[in-house]
């Protein structure tokens, strides 16, 4: 069975208010994500119209609702499926799923701008996954085994490429499980890069730190290989719960307990068909594998192109000379099912990792200085990663070195952090017009800034290299910068913002407020 929390929990049913105070949306797949979706004017579109998944379907999805790091132009747009993939007849593409907020907001039911409280009281309410016997499992309701004759794996699935340059096709968003060797309980769930090699493999791509590597590395220290299982096309609970990263979730934490918190009711799991691992239940497909050991690829070994695929700060990341391998096993599928992918730099990203990353700094700040940080946000020009917006409440002058210590714990908890901004509690950090007034109006370069230079950031930042910065010694580090834009608690009563009359515009502007004309 998968890994136990000691915890009670009430199960919650779609629509019902959750314990922690948002109603649970009518959502446990990913199809009844998009039938809620359908509902809702602007956030979801559909195509009949054939696309070719090489490059093709990102360059549409660029202009449509990527948004992110993407360059311009793009915009925040609708969720979209393709249903019509070139050479894949009968089979369906979605992109976009958790490009906006909004769509995020609808999904899990908080407001928009109390994402960040809501992963927060998830982590700390979780509920661990449960088993289900295999004919309640709709993921293995199609099966095509990796022995079967004319399995090719490159010919069932149409993995997108980004762009010309990919090393080739991408899994964006799927969810690799893993266990300890040691311990099948200890399960870690994380959204690596997997680029289709042949017709049963895949190279897998680990950042530094990656709990899942660990896991592999002990089993390749042992000359065994690591059974994983690829899910695609879940609930959206799902992945963005499971990006959340340590010390949030440390070492020998199952990440599908916050998708419990969230929705307030345990992730079903299923037992592979053709290795000892679980799979989640109602994805759309798992790709069954192993993690072979002592045995790597270049990723591009077969474009040599030199590049691997678009990445989250924007640039084309080099394709690495040495990879993992997974030699897939079996495929298993609903019918009918829909491969679910993102492009690369996009708002999607920022979704799937910035939420989770405010929740992690929201709880640590709660913690560690109570009821000074009032909210945190990702920032999409970071990825949702590298820039943090802190917006925190000053009640005496203590505050303002309290301020810088709140960014000091953000750079802290989170380690791929790169900038921390902080404002005071009249500015609205989601609006980045408002932050940079207030970096206009109340920040000195020389006094509000602090470099702490030589820490641990994010390898896929081209910024963070020997070339760009000759100091640095190893890819990865980097100087961190907090701007600190809060006005210094003695001279608050300067700074007060221009008050306007409180009145209801809408009664002189109803239609741009969603109400009917008197």
């Amino acid at each position: 069975m998968p890994q136990k929390r000691a915890t009670t929990y009430h199960i919650v049913k779609p629509g019902d208010p959750h314990p922690m105070g948002w109603t649970v949306p009518p959502v446990n797949d990913l199809r009844s994500a998009i039938e809620l979706l359908k509902t809702l004017p602007g956030q979801y579109i559909e195509t009949d119209r054939e696309v070719d998944p090489k490059d093709e379907l990102a360059g549409v999805y660029r202009y449509i609702g990527a948004g992110g790091t993407v360059m311009r132009p793009t915009r925040i747009g609708p969720a979209m499926t393709f249903n019509s993939i070139k050479g894949y007849p009968g089979s369906r593409v979605l992109v976009g799923m958790l490009a906006s907020r909004e769509r995020v907001s609808a999904l899990l039911g908080a407001p928009v701008r109390e994402l960040g409280v809501q992963m927060a009281q998830a982590r700390q309410n979780v509920i661990p996954p449960v088993v289900i016997d295999r004919k309640d499992a709709p993921c293995q309701e199609v099966v095509y085994r990796a022995d079967d004759e004319g399995f090719d794996l490159r010919r069932l699935l149409p993995a997108p490429t980004n762009t010309t340059e990919d090393a080739g096709p991408y899994f964006c968003l799927g969810l690799v499980l893993g266990s300890d060797p040691d311990d099948r309980d200890n399960v870690d769930v994380t959204i690596h890069r997997l680029c289709v090699q042949s017709k049963d493999e895949l190279s897998i791509f680990f950042a530094p730190g990656r709990h899942i590597d660990a896991f592999r590395q002990k089993a390749e220290a042992h000359g065994k290989p690591l059974p994983v299982s690829i899910n695609m096309g879940l609930d959206p609970a799902i992945p963005i719960g499971a990006t959340f990263e340590a010390p949030t979730t440390p070492f020998g934490f199952d990440e599908l307990c916050v998708a419990g918190g969230l929705r307030g009711r345990p992730v079903e799991l299923v037992e592979c068909l053709t290795v000892p691992q679980w799979a989640i239940a109602r994805a759309e497909i798992v790709i069954e594998g192993e993690i072979l050991p002592n045995v790597r690829v270049a990723e591009d070994q077969n474009s040599k192109t030199g590049k691997a695929m678009p990445e989250f700060p924007g640039y084309t990341g080099d394709a690495n000379p040495s990879l993992p391998v997974i030699k897939v096993k079996s495929i298993t599928t609903r019918k009918n099912p829909i491969l679910q992918t993102l492009v690369g730099p996009g708002e999607e990203h920022v979704s799937l990792a910035g939420i989770p990353t405010e929740a992690s700094i929201y709880l640590e700040c709660h913690d560690a200085l109570p009821g000074l940080v009032k909210n945190v946000y990702a920032h999409s020009a970071g990825g949702g990663k590298f820039l943090a917006i802190l917006q925190v409440e000053k009640k005496n002058a203590g505050d303002d070195g309290m301020t810088r210590q709140a960014a000091m714990t953000a750079l802290a908890v989170y380690r791929e952090l790169k900038n921390v901004i902080l404002v005071d509690e009249d500015v609205d950090l989601f609006d980045t017009n408002d932050v940079l007034w207030a970096m206009q109006t109340r920040f000195s370069g020389d006094l509000d800034t602090i470099f702490v230079p030589g820490l641990a950031g994010h390898v896929l930042d081209p910024s963070q290299t020997p070339e760009y910065d000759p100091r640095v010694t190893a890819k990865g580090t980097t100087t961190k910068t907090i701007f600190d834009c809060t006005v210094p608690f003695h001279l608050k009563k300067h700074f007060v913002r221009a008050q306007f009359k409180e009145v209801d515009p809408s009664l002189w502007a109803p239609s741009l407020f969603g109400k009917d004309s008197v």
